[in-house]
């Protein structure tokens, strides 16, 4: 079992919820976004979630989309995925999982970046736009290097689907709560229950966890009573740009403990 699947139950087990907490590789700079990262994990967060900046971002809300031209703009590049992660490593132990679309990843090479993320003590990769279908090479190397592989399920998905992101997933699979693109909503849609629900339909053991929208402590709370996580991007962001790593802390706090 892998290091996420297993914080995610034995979090589950205690009762206690379990939030994964996105931020953008090198922003607004390399040297700031380890930082950033490194106090998401002290403040709570049980996976940590680096993206990969990538021009067309077509899942990511306003506030990923300019947060990553930023860090596009100051000089970003994949193979640097790689040394943000060392600098994490050294100093938390909190499970990193890249997450990024899949044609920059073809343009370093998928063996390549596996080989980094293995180097460097990642334990996977989260791949929006990649299905299980268009994904052969992929669940060879990540099995080859014993990497987690998040797979998205999606309320268009068709029981078909849903059933190969839940088998083809390791670590977690991915429950989008609605359709669209990412940012922070008063209201959960939900459709997220149903996605979730048909993933387990599927019979597999993998955990379930839900992104898109979720921005309050409450929501967090709620999609942990009938899901195995939560996963916020923008919310966070969005209080690192307000208020600094003092505002990062407190959201990753009140997202965590509600306090």
């Amino acid at each position: 079992m892998s290091s996420v699947e297993t914080i995610i139950r034995e979090n589950k087990s205690k009762g206690v919820d379990t939030l994964i907490g996105y931020f953008p590789a090198g922003y607004p700079t390399l040297e700031a976004s380890v930082e950033a990262c490194v106090a998401m994990c002290e403040a709570g967060v049980d996976v940590l979630e680096l993206g990969i900046p990538y021009s067309d971002p077509v899942m990511d809300g306003l506030v990923i989309q300019q947060a990553t031209e930023v860090s596009l703009a100051t000089g970003f590049k994949i193979r640097e995925i790689s040394k943000i992660i060392k600098a994490i490593r050294q100093r938390v132990d909190t499970p990193i999982l890249v997450m990024s679309y899949w044609n920059p990843i073809i343009q370093y090479g998928v063996k390549q970046l596996a080989e980094d993320l293995v180097s460097a003590g990642a334990q996977g990769m989260i791949t929006p736009d990649l299905i299980p279908d268009e994904a052969a090479e992929w669940l060879q190397i990540s099995d080859e290097y014993d990497l987690d592989r998040v797979f998205m399920a999606t309320p268009s998905s068709s029981t078909e689907r849903l059933a190969k992101a839940a088998n083809s997933s390791r670590g977690f699979v991915y429950g989008v709560s609605t359709m669209g693109i990412t940012g922070t909503r008063e209201d959960l849609d939900a459709k997220a229950r149903a996605v979730v629900s048909g993933v387990r339909d599927s019979r597999t053991s993998t955990p379930v966890c839900v992104g898109i929208g979720i921005s309050t402590a409450e929501q967090v709370s709620e999609v942990n009573s009938y899901a195995d996580g939560a996963i916020v991007g923008s919310a966070i962001i969005k209080a690192y740009n307000e208020a600094g790593i003092d505002g990062l802390v407190n959201c990753v706090r009140q997202l965590k403990t509600g306090k």
